[in-house]
């Protein structure tokens, strides 16, 4: 089972219920903190300065310095910049000036200490979060603490994994504390991983034929656009749509390099005896994208809407009365710029609380929907939600997205749930990615289609239990 996320509201209900346990969370944080500081540092006698705030996040960083001292650490404790030793080279420093739950931006003195911080050289543990990251959203207040390691108690935040959240955290460690969690049924998200769905991730039979890996449609491909449909196309074959089908809107198109891709009139395409359909990539906005979009959304089957479609749908209230009255599965793929238009708002206020505005645009449209970006957020139409961690600053490039789609399309057409082929396949999608890199194509330069072959063995491997 996937790690749980609580936004803070839920770590306080938990810290609540937990309240008289035996020996307290903070003395179980300080401990949990002093231990892993110690992984850090190659020796004892080496020095570490401990930053503490006025809060529980300094009491457990109270905690820390006294445990380190007693394991015969050099151990410097500070409040303010005028405390701080000015000749010591640190070997650590411990960030425990604000922790969960900051609202307001630093200023003065604390700004001042995150400034210092932010020019060591040595490592930094940043206590349950690094300062200044706001521990719901991944928003910086201001300034932020930037960690090399952050230990995080009782469970993952949101903070952590999504917006600038990854960026000052580090590799994070989560410090369970003996604490039951579960207990307290607030909500709460899930880490966006294979093995939640495991359940349903089978190997195909060997009685079985391409009728039973379903057929696609994917619509889109204006002049001038073709290769996201291409894209989204190639990236359904190799993902094990039985049949796929390009409906372009640019007539002279032609896929070299996928021979067995189908390409077909729009209007021919929908008159077939279709499994799913990915409309939007390259769609354009005019009258014709206009009437496509409407006889998808006016259709039972599954369909992803993607790029243009999510624009036309921002701006035509017909279109978007249409998406929310469906029953069949709706999958949502916008980026915070197509996020902010579909909520009629901007992008820095979805930026600001992704998880609010993709559970938002979920309950608007009645759809399964993933708002990407760094840390992308997925919300189910039961309200289930999941934030993704595979992927990298390499998928910042043309095209990926219609790659997303079209994997996307393949698992709905081989009748995987909504919610399943939007987790797994995002998932999958940044994990393929991650691949690339590994093998020395990226992140710079990583391109679209680069991710296709690599997701196909990430998929094959996942299907055999590996």
């Amino acid at each position: 089972m996937s790690q749980p996320i609580y936004p803070t509201q839920g770590i306080r209900a938990i810290e609540q219920a937990a309240g008289g346990v035996s020996p307290p969370l903070m003395e179980r944080a300080g401990a949990a903190a002093a231990d892993f500081a110690a992984t850090l540092l190659p020796d004892t006698g080496k020095d570490v300065l401990v930053l503490a705030g006025p809060g529980n996040n300094g009491g457990d960083a109270r905690i820390v310095a006294r445990i380190l001292q007693e394991r015969f650490f050099r151990v410097s404790l500070a409040s303010k910049t005028e405390e701080i030793p000015k000749s010591i080279r640190w070997n650590l420093v411990i960030d425990g000036l604000f922790g969960i739950g900051l609202a307001r931006p630093f200023e003065g003195e604390y700004a001042k200490l995150v400034e210092f911080v932010n020019t060591q050289t040595c490592p930094v543990l940043a206590l349950d979060i690094p300062s200044g990251l706001n521990s719901d959203t991944g928003q910086i207040l201001g300034c932020a603490v930037r960690a090399s390691h952050t230990i995080t108690f009782i469970s993952l935040k949101p903070g952590l994994l999504t917006l600038d959240g990854p960026d000052y955290c580090g590799q994070v460690t989560v410090a369970a504390l003996d604490v039951d969690a579960k207990s307290t049924r607030t909500e709460h998200g899930w880490v966006a991983e294979p093995g939640t769905f495991a359940n349903v991730l089978k190997s195909r039979p060997h009685n079985f034929h391409k009728g039973m890996a379903g057929s696609l449609a994917v619509i889109g491909g204006a002049a001038g656009m073709a290769g996201a449909i291409l894209l989204a196309g190639r990236a359904a074959l190799k993902l094990g749509a039985g049949r796929v089908y390009g409906g372009l809107l640019e007539e002279h198109a032609l896929d070299y390099g996928a021979p067995e891709l189908m390409l077909r009139h729009p209007d021919d395409v929908l008159g077939l005896d279709l499994d799913a359909i990915v409309i939007g990539p390259g769609l354009g906005q005019g009258e014709r994208a206009e009437t496509l979009l409407g006889a998808v959304l006016s259709s039972e089957l599954p369909c992803v809407l993607d790029a243009d479609a999510l624009n036309l749908i921002a701006e035509n209230e017909d279109l978007r009365k249409a998406c929310a009255r469906r029953s069949a599965e709706t999958l949502l793929t916008p980026h915070p710029a197509e996020g902010a238009r579909l909520l009629a708002s901007k992008t820095s206020d979805v930026q600001a609380d992704r998880l609010k505005a993709a559970k938002n645009l979920s309950r608007n449209l009645n759809a399964h929907v993933v708002l990407k970006g760094n840390g992308s957020i997925i919300v189910a139409r039961d309200g289930h939600w999941f934030i993704n961690t595979s992927g990298n600053p390499g998928m910042a490039s043309a095209g990926m997205g219609d790659v997303l789609a079209g994997i996307l399309g393949a698992l709905l057409a081989q009748r995987y749930s909504g919610e399943t082929a939007l987790v797994l396949g995002t998932h999958l999608h940044g994990c393929a990615a991650d691949e690339c890199v590994r093998a020395g194509a990226g992140p710079v330069g990583l391109t679209a289609g680069e991710l296709i072959d690599p997701a196909r063995r990430i998929w094959n491997r996942w299907l055999a239990g590996n």
